[in-house]
């Protein structure tokens, strides 16, 4: 009679100590990504002339075909080079035909790149 009886409690017992409770919470959160578009555009401009005044790491002055002598500010990155795009370390001359790029208008004139078209 005992064992009948801790059977019993036993297969009462068991599905208790078997069932799992469980709780789901599900949480949906939608974010708008947050983008900052800053687009920069430089205009790069160029004329072409003839070499009058060469001051080497501060300023050229090229007489236009178009018009006077104008006046350009070399930056730090500026470089001069050849028709085939190579480096040319020998210093510009007065009367070299050259081809300057630049961005800015004015007084504001920066060189990105001469090219020497002798």
């Amino acid at each position: 009679m005992k064992k009948s009886i801790i059977t019993l409690g036993c297969a009462l017992i068991a599905p208790l100590a078997f069932a799992q409770t469980t709780t789901t919470t599900e949480q949906t959160t939608t974010t708008q990504p947050t983008t900052a578009t800053q687009t920069t555009t430089t205009n790069t401009t160029y004329s072409s002339g003839t070499v009058t005044t060469y001051e080497p790491g501060k300023t050229i002055v090229v007489k236009s075909d178009e018009g006077g002598p104008v006046r350009f500010a070399l930056g730090t990155a500026a470089r001069i080079v050849d028709g085939a795009g190579k480096i040319v370390t020998a210093p510009l001359r007065s009367g070299q035909k050259v081809r300057v790029f630049y961005t800015g208008t004015g007084d504001n004139r920066v060189v990105e790149r001469v090219q020497v078209e002798d």
